[in-house]
């Protein structure tokens, strides 16, 4: 029984020790058309999407580890392609080109190098949105808010054999391990950032309740409540105190969307609010309130020092 006992230890120390001295993963990679292969593990996401409001600057930027049963050097080419995508209510999808994607990028052999933590040879590249922009046939001003664009991988290795989004296995593509999808949705995002304290100015306010001459001021507090929308510290901005009532318990939010600016909730007594931008530049907002309870009022929002409106709001 002790030798026994001796034996298996000795078997599982060889084990350990062999499994030890390789990586973790195991070449023979459950492809669906191969028995072993190659993949490109995704280290770093550096840029994953577009700035609606500055497409100059935008990118798509990777960083990937050829993996295979040479450490990497099976790999002779691999094909970055791209294609638009929108999403139309009531229609569905739409891709441009309808034909399918487009090669935007090769990255060749001698692009992969070694590095300082694994065995495998990487590579970074970058692509610009004016880069996918041309690939598809779209101008900036073809653009919206919410579009995808799709990024597909395709591995060439030497031995003539391609490894893409169409034979590659789930657990390769979605493991974390792994992490090679061989496909990257990068959306076109419309950051906001309108949080802040304001000084305003408001004319032309009327209501069936009573009245207020001339021009008020004061401040107004947007306070951020989602990513894109803004808790409103008073939805009349001073109209309600300037006749004698109060804002009181009321909640309206100011949202964004990718600049048109909308507004939403309700005051104490339980009115709806709306609001339409007259005009906007870097220095002023201007725009005009309305209510279920027909009172309104030409609000002018001063920027703060250092922090203009942004561009493009409406």
């Amino acid at each position: 029984m002790k030798m026994l006992k001796y034996t298996f230890g000795l078997m599982l120390g060889a084990l350990v020790f062999l499994s030890s001295c390789r990586d973790f993963v195991d070449p023979n990679i459950p492809y669906s058309d191969f028995d072993t292969g190659a993949y490109l593990r995704t280290i770093d996401r550096t840029s994953t999407t577009f700035n609606y409001f500055d497409m100059a600057s935008s990118t798509f930027a990777l960083t990937l580890e050829a993996v295979d049963s040479e450490d990497g050097a099976s790999v002779e080419t691999v094909d970055i392609n791209v294609q638009h995508r929108r999403l139309i209510t009531g229609v569905g999808l739409e891709y441009t080109p309808a034909a399918g994607p487009v090669t935007v990028k090769t990255i060749s052999a001698s692009d992969f190098a070694p590095n300082a933590d694994s065995r495998f040879l990487r590579t970074s590249f970058v692509i610009t949105a004016a880069e996918a922009l041309a690939a598809v046939g779209l101008t900036e001003a073809d653009i919206e808010g919410g579009d995808v664009f799709e990024f597909s991988v395709e591995l060439h290795d030497k031995y003539g054999r391609t490894f893409n989004r169409e034979n590659v296995s789930g657990n390769i593509a979605g493991a974390p391990f792994y992490d090679s999808p061989f496909q990257y949705f990068v959306s076109v995002v419309c950051p906001s950032d309108l949080a802040g304290t304001y000084n305003f100015t408001q004319s032309d306010m009327d209501s069936p309740y009573g009245s207020c001459d001339g021009t008020i001021s004061g401040t107004t507090t947007w306070t951020s409540a989602t990513a894109t929308s803004y808790t409103v510290s008073d939805g009349t901005f001073g109209f309600f105190d300037c006749y004698g009532d109060s804002w009181g318990s009321g909640s309206v939010r100011i949202s964004d969307a990718c600049g048109k600016l909308t507004m939403s909730g309700a005051d104490k007594y339980g009115g709806a609010y709306t609001m339409t931008v007259i005009s906007a530049d870097s220095e002023n907002l201007v725009f005009q309130w309305f209510n279920t309870y027909d009172e309104t009022g030409i609000v002018t929002v001063m920027a703060n020092e250092g922090k203009p409106w942004p561009t493009g709001l409406r």
